[in-house]
This record gives C-alpha cells, structure tokens and sequence, in this order.
C-alpha cells in the first residue's frame, strides 16, 4: 500500500458499495482522499466512519451533470494542489431486454458511465502530464469485454469505457500518465437495487448472482494490489466470469451458445 502514499486521491462513487470500500481501505492510510457522489449525507457518514490516518474531504457530484464536471474537477484539484489518483468508480447498471428499454434510458447509462467518467479523467490530464505523474483507474466490469443479456446498455458503456482509456494509456505514456481497468464479476453491492428497467424505474432487488459474489472488501483488496502494481487491466471475480472472458476471446462461438443460458440476475 506504499504506492498510495501521500497521494491525493479522488474517489468516486464513495457513498456506497465499491467506493465506500476503498474509503475504508486507504483512509487507514497517509494520503489525501476527496470523495465524490450524489449524496452528501451519505458522504458524511463514510467520512465520519472513517476517521483513521487520511485526511478526508467531500465533494458533491453528480456524473449526469456533464456542464457542472469541468468545475468540479477544478475544486478537486483546488483541495490538495492536484489529484494524483482518480478512483472512477461512478456509475449505474441496467437489468432489461433491448426490446423493452427507452432510448432515454440507452442514453441516461451513457451519460453516467462514459461521458461523466471520461469527462473527469479529461479535466484533471492538463494537471498529471504538468507533474508527470497520474494515475486513471477505471471500475468497469467483466462486460466490459463480454455482453449478457439485460445489460445492453451498460455494456456499450463499459466497452466505451476500455476503448477511451487503452487510447489515453497510450497517448499519455511518456508524460508519466498510468490506466488501470478494474473489470470486477459479479460483487455483493446494492448496484442491481438501482439497476434501470426498460422504462427508467429501479428494479429494487437484489439479484442472486450478485448476492453470490465477492465482497466488497475481496474485490478492493484485490483492486487495491493491481492498482499499486500498475497493471493496466485486472479480472476480479469468480471462477466462471473470469473465465467467460477468455473464452469470449478465444472461442467466440461456443461463448454465444453459452451465455444465451446464462443466469444474470
């Protein structure tokens, strides 16, 4: 955990879930952490709960707001003189057929999971190349690489998500500029609570497979150890997701059969 440092680190998606879980790991740590989401008075909570060695500031956020994100990008900066470590870990999930899901809703999970990622990590690059050093995480998810059904949407927007920032590592390599994409399986978190039907609603349960999953605290452990490695992608999940990935690869065929009966909420 050495590689976290004295860092100023900027998480996303705090007030909950994934995001909450890297609250509890790196507040234990000396660093600088800004963390973000919609609800402030969840933020105060997690930042109450977290009293430890980091110093912990909130900043309000809402990753639909595209216009408000140049702003706030600024006032994280602003916090420690620089954010050194983007956590981009915002975002909202989808659990309906493309037959049934509104073009509001396609453009709604769009909106949250690419333009309002990409947007942050765009405002703070001036920054990171002036310094030399910076560091994107991106949590995407393992259909990120492969497409289930029900998550249309959400996958278009993670594998968005991949080709942004296998282009950002790429361009920004020589000025210090790190990517890191965290694909988790499935983790026990209320994100299937918030997923969008067809229609914009929440489903406002929890799915099996997502009761199943890793726990927050595995998944950040893990994420944790690939970030400080500098690893630009890391598959965290169980044995079948991790797997569904490689046979997508290689076997693209025998994966389409596959996933056809395969069980996703």
């Amino acid at each position: 955990m050495k590689y976290f440092e004295n860092r100023n680190i900027w998480i996303t998606g705090a007030s909950s879930g994934i995001g909450e879980g890297l609250v509890n790991h790196l507040s234990k740590i000396k660093c600088n952490l800004i963390i973000s989401a919609r609800r402030v008075e969840e933020l105060e909570r997690v930042k109450a709960e977290n009293q430890n060695t980091a110093r912990i500031e909130i900043l309000q956020i809402d990753l639909a707001d595209g216009s408000s994100l140049e702003g706030k990008a600024k006032e994280a900066e602003a916090f420690f003189g620089g954010v050194d470590i983007l956590f981009n870990n915002g975002g909202i999930s989808q659990r309906d057929k493309v037959v049934n899901t509104s073009m509001e809703v396609q453009r709604q999970i769009m909106e949250v999971n690419y333009f309002g990622t990409i947007a942050l990590s765009k405002y703070l690059l001036p920054g990171m190349i002036e310094r030399k050093f910076g560091h994107h995480i991106a949590v995407t998810s393992a259909v990120g690489i492969i497409s289930t059904p029900l998550r249309s949407g959400y996958s278009a927007s993670k594998h968005a998500v991949h080709g942004f920032y296998d282009a950002l590592r790429s361009e920004h390599y020589d000025d210090g500029v790190k990517v890191t994409l965290i694909l988790p399986g499935y983790v026990n978190t209320k994100i299937s609570y918030n997923a969008l039907m067809g229609d914009g609603s929440k489903q406002n349960t929890l799915d099996k497979a997502q009761a199943a999953g890793l726990t927050v605290d595995q998944l950040v452990t893990r994420m944790l150890k690939s970030v400080a490695a500098q690893k630009e992608e890391s598959y965290i999940g169980g044995f079948k997701e991790v797997m569904g990935i490689y046979m997508k690869r290689f076997f693209p065929g025998i994966f389409s059969i596959l996933v056809r009966k395969m069980a996703v909420t």
